[in-house]
């Protein structure tokens, strides 16, 4: 993760401390911020909000199992899905990309949000950028647009498989730094958002 009070995160690993709050005022603010960038930047890692809905980085040995969860359209991925985020899903699958800075208003006054709640559930992939007038906007993409463009070969495999997978192993990481991260489909995660 990029920070979080007590899952093994990138703040606490330059740090050497456990911060809570934003790690923002912290002495080391800067060497944090370059070192996510450079995380977000590497061709291995893909930058997803994974864990307890916070910035998570992901190594490419995983990233089949995320992209295998992102494309089944479960459930609890599709429930209650607000009309504006399920109308902008449907605009995406046809473009299979969008940028939110560029829609107008027909998802709303603020299409981040939309956007976050796709995000959220991972129904596409999401990238912040700085848009022409150098405000932060997120390009939405699907799954495959994303795929082909990082030149990553998906198969999708299966959907349960891989939560099962990753359930197991942040379980297992949850335990070892006494920690509470949730992954998205975790009906405690949902209820928190």
């Amino acid at each position: 993760m990029l920070s979080d009070a007590d899952f093994l995160n990138v703040a606490n690993l330059i740090t050497g401390e456990r911060i809570r709050g934003s790690w923002w005022s912290h002495d080391n603010a800067q060497d944090i911020f370059v070192v996510s960038e450079m995380l977000e930047d590497h061709s291995d890692v893909m930058m997803v909000k994974l864990l307890s809905g916070k910035v998570t980085f992901v190594y490419r040995e995983l990233w089949n199992r995320v992209y295998s969860i992102g494309v089944a359209r479960e459930e609890w991925q599709l429930q209650k899905l607000p009309a504006k985020a399920e109308a902008l899903l449907k605009v995406l699958d046809k473009t299979g990309s969008i940028q939110t800075n560029k829609v107008g208003n027909q998802f709303g006054p603020k299409p981040g949000e939309i956007a976050r709640v796709l995000e959220l559930r991972l129904l596409v992939y999401v990238r912040q950028v700085h848009g022409e007038s150098g405000a932060h906007t997120k390009i939405l993409e699907t799954w495959d647009v994303w795929a082909k463009r990082v030149g990553f070969r998906a198969k999708s495999g299966s959907a349960a498989a891989a939560r099962r997978f990753l359930e197991e192993h942040v379980a297992k990481i949850n335990t070892k730094y006494e920690a509470a991260a949730r992954l998205p489909w975790s009906s405690d995660t949902r209820k928190r958002r």
